[in-house]
């Protein structure tokens, strides 16, 4: 069992903690700290401090993710129109929460890399009807992140292995997200 390292609490890995410079921060802890709450008392909090260190990407990528949401939303409420930012938020979502090194932009194939394996990263955005994507075999991926945004500008996440794809004939292979009930996993 992991644990934030942090606050002690229990994690059980990428669904509810990042993990950064070798150690686990839970999701919750940097809620708070996001919302201002300083958890040491009168010392600085670690948000704070991790603001304050140029390498702390993860936790600029996290306030960056959750301005775009924000601008998405009001875009949305004000206009009745989505903006094409969706893509870029699932691929953001996906260096936060499961540690994807992006590949430079414009890098066909794939997305980036979490390990060793190469991942490419689809979104099914809150206005698209169906719940599973296309994607190109050609493609040098060996997993596959699924990132659905609902209307609730919620993010929901599956990573798939490439062998689990089914075929959309010679040049596609088509992941299904599953039963809408599966939202939550």
């Amino acid at each position: 069992m992991f644990k934030c390292a942090v606050t002690g609490e229990p994690v059980t890995g990428s669904a509810d903690a990042v993990y950064e410079d070798g150690e686990w921060i839970s999701f919750n802890y940097l809620m708070q700290c996001a919302e201002g709450e300083n958890l040491e008392g009168d010392e600085p909090s670690e948000m704070q401090y991790l603001e304050s260190q140029a390498d702390s990407s993860t936790l600029r990528r996290y306030h960056i993710l959750d301005d775009l949401v924000n601008v998405a939303k009001d875009y949305l409420s004000v206009t009745g129109r989505h903006l094409p930012i969706y893509g870029e938020l699932g691929e953001l979502y996906g260096e936060i929460k499961y540690g994807i090194k992006r590949h430079a932009m414009y890098n066909e194939g794939s997305d980036g890399k979490l390990g060793k394996e190469v991942v490419e990263i689809k979104t099914i955005s809150p206005f698209k009807s169906t719940i599973s994507v296309m994607v190109k075999k050609a493609g040098d991926f060996t997993k596959l992140l699924l990132v659905k945004i609902d209307e609730d500008f919620e993010f929901h996440s599956k990573l798939f292995d490439r062998t689990e794809l089914k075929s959309g004939g010679a040049k596609f292979a088509i992941a299904k997200w599953g039963d809408e009930e599966d939202l939550n996993e």
